[in-house]
């Protein structure tokens, strides 16, 4: 166990003086909105693909380029949200959810009516589906920035941690909605259709309930994860590594603090994505990212061969559902109570993570009914949880405070690049042999684990050095 210090997950609190607790339920909704769409989306996607008769790999293809601008224009509107404003990044994101949405749903439900063939149905849903990585990557960064600009530093980060974990409950509500939501007319794409809906009526709350921005502390905008990253973190280039009374006090009374660790950030070296301080992290990244994506990837095809549903695609979305409901709950277990409670450091949950990542995969690989199914998604699952805010707070903690954005946009960067080809990579490699696919995704988990033993600094390190 680590020390206390090292603990990387502090708990969740609405901040009271900042911004007003109905204020916070409205950008709560914001992240929770396209959280729980994305995830509903991506447990009927399996049995839509099965239904169309679409190789599994080109379900799986269909989300990489809409992940890779993602990956492109987060950086792009979270710059821009400094100088246009935040809401207006918020309306631009929700607008592009719910474009992506309807019109993906409008044609998913063309191709399943037989008006037209499933090539030209995947190649429309994979344009209309770019929509999001294009317009819905504006959205959460510019959520992270309102409550930074808006939250003394003593309270931002049980702000940013609340925001974040939003992300993480519309995992969980997503795939729980989604059977529910496969109506008699609509059939599978029901759930596209009932979350434009949903995203319209939080863009009329937007517009309504929130403030234009009047900026109480300065905050820049950062690069958010791709959809099904699933870490939520982000830092700000105002966030600071100490609580600080006499700074906060002062950043009330006069803003323009949070210029002066702007510009300190500005004045601060290049960090190349060589730096040995962050290298082995971003590569413990990079690997474990891709195991995550991977094991993502796979669930759904594996849960509809194994329990014999290929001939009924429509049963199949309750019960894969069911599995990227438990693994959710799992991801929240970790980040919201064994994280906080254990106080694991970044190395300690970067290691437990993986080994309970090559549990979980093993367990999964070999189940043949639902319960093994379920119960060896959520052990990777929870491992997973722990590995991702480990290895985002240990590349935190390797550098200085004035390379904090830096540091963060490259995370960012990292956990957006494992979902753009990996979870094709893992439904062709599944494709080809079930143990082929599943060896793969062990071995990327043994090699962080690997990486962790020998290059990743202990936890004692990484706080001595962040207290220097």
């Amino acid at each position: 166990m680590a020390d206390s210090h090292a603990s990387i997950t502090p708990t969740a609190s609405i901040p009271q003086p900042g911004i007003p607790r109905g204020r916070m339920a409205l950008l709560f909704t914001v992240v929770l909105v396209s959280a729980a769409g994305n995830t509903a989306m991506q447990s009927v996607m399996p049995s839509i693909g099965t239904a169309l008769g679409v190789a599994d790999v080109w379900i799986s293809l269909a989300y990489s380029w809409s992940a890779l601008l993602w990956v492109g224009f987060a950086p792009f509107w979270a710059r821009r949200s400094d100088r246009r404003g935040r809401k207006a990044m918020m309306a631009i994101g929700l607008v592009g959810f719910v474009a992506s949405m309807g019109l993906c749903g409008a044609v998913l439900w063309i191709g399943l009516s037989g008006w037209i063939g499933p090539l030209l149905t995947l190649l429309l849903f994979a344009l209309c589906r770019s929509l999001y990585g294009l317009l819905g990557s504006a959205a959460p960064p510019a959520v992270q920035a309102y409550v930074a600009s808006r939250t003394p530093r003593s309270e931002r980060t049980q702000a940013l941690s609340l925001i974040s974990s939003s992300f993480g409950l519309g995992t969980v509500i997503g795939p729980a909605l989604a059977p529910l939501m496969i109506l008699p007319f609509l059939g599978l794409t029901g759930p596209f259709f009932a979350f434009a809906l949903i995203g319209i009526l939080a863009i009329i709350a937007l517009r309504l309930r929130l403030p234009d921005d009047e900026p109480r502390f300065e905050a820049r905008g950062l690069t958010f994860d791709a959809p099904y990253g699933g870490s939520g973190a982000g830092r700000h280039a105002t966030d600071g590594d100490r609580d600080d009374g006499e700074e906060e006090e002062r950043a009330y009374r006069a803003p323009r603090v949070g210029e002066q660790l702007t510009a300190e950030a500005a004045s601060a070296p290049h960090l190349a994505w060589s730096d040995p301080r962050i290298r082995p992290w971003l590569l413990s990244g990079f690997l474990g990212g891709h195991a995550q994506a991977m094991m993502l990837g796979i669930a759904g095809f594996l849960v509809l061969d194994r329990l014999g549903l290929r001939e009924d695609p429509l049963a199949g979305a309750g019960p894969v559902s069911i599995v990227l409901m438990l693994g959710a709950l799992a991801t929240l277990l970790a980040q919201w109570g064994i994280i906080p409670i254990m106080r694991l450091g970044p190395r300690a949950s970067t290691l437990s993570g993986m080994a309970l990542g090559v549990i979980g995969a093993t367990v999964f690989g070999m189940a043949d009914a639902l319960h093994g199914i379920a119960l060896g998604f959520a052990i990777a699952a929870l491992g997973f949880g722990l590995f991702r805010p480990g290895f985002t707070a240990g590349a935190s903690l390797a550098v200085s405070r004035p390379e904090q954005g830096q540091v963060s946009g490259k995370v960012a960067s990292i956990n957006g690049a494992s979902y753009i080809y990996a979870p094709a990579l893992g439904v062709w490699l599944y494709g080809h042999s079930d143990w082929i696919g599943f060896a793969a995704i062990i071995g990327f988990c043994v090699a962080v684990m690997v990486i962790g033993w020998t290059r990743l600094d202990s936890d004692a390190v990484l706080m001595a050095s962040a207290e220097d």
